[in-house]
């Protein structure tokens, strides 16, 4: 990958770490006041369901895009990688047209939902528009479909070299296991 398509995939990749993992904390939190107020307090919060539900939302949106950085959905990568090299490069040429177009029809349909949802707002929390709670549609789908742009650079790579996303990894942890226990015998010596 070269300089500025590198930088943008990291920048990408750190910002979706860090708001998935920001919002799965903050559902957590949620989650726990909820449960103490139920069971030590006796009370429930009105809001509890509604922003709970939202919470699941985004993080679904947030962590699609997160794993798309790394190619991690479901897929038929072993099948891909055992055609040959020209129906590889078609069949990988397909797939992605797939998933763009889907994104694109959801991104749109959630500009569209957007649009018609006005100024309503959260049924439990008034001061909340649903124009902020379900902007997370065509974001979610926006982000997506960077991610997928941004990894293909190294998804081309791989596919070329014949190598799938696990064997990368199964290779990575390997080298480590190997530096870990060469560095074992030279510290027992």
């Amino acid at each position: 990958m070269s300089g500025p398509i590198q930088f943008l995939y990291t920048l990408l990749r750190r910002f979706l770490e860090t708001v998935t993992i920001a919002l799965i904390v903050t559902l957590a939190c949620v989650v726990i006041v909820a449960v103490v107020a139920r069971y030590v307090f006796n009370s429930s919060f009105i809001w509890y369901d509604e922003v709970a539900s939202i919470l699941l939302a985004w993080i679904t949106f947030y962590g699609a895009a997160y794993a798309a950085m790394q190619r991690r959905h479901l897929g038929f990568e072993g099948l891909v990688l055992a055609c040959p090299p020209k129906l590889r490069a078609v069949l990988f040429i397909l797939a992605e047209i797939i998933v763009y177009a889907v994104f694109i029809i959801l991104a749109h349909a959630g500009w569209v939902i957007l649009k018609i949802m006005g100024n309503e707002t959260l049924v439990s929390l008034r001061w909340v528009p649903l124009w902020f709670t379900q902007s997370v549609v065509p974001v979610g789908a926006g982000l997506f479909i960077l991610a997928q742009i941004l990894s293909t650079p190294q998804t081309i790579t791989r596919l070329r070299a014949g190598r799938s996303v696990e064997d990368e990894e199964i290779a990575e942890e390997i080298a480590k296991a190997e530096a870990s226990s060469a560095h074992s015998r030279v510290e027992k010596h």
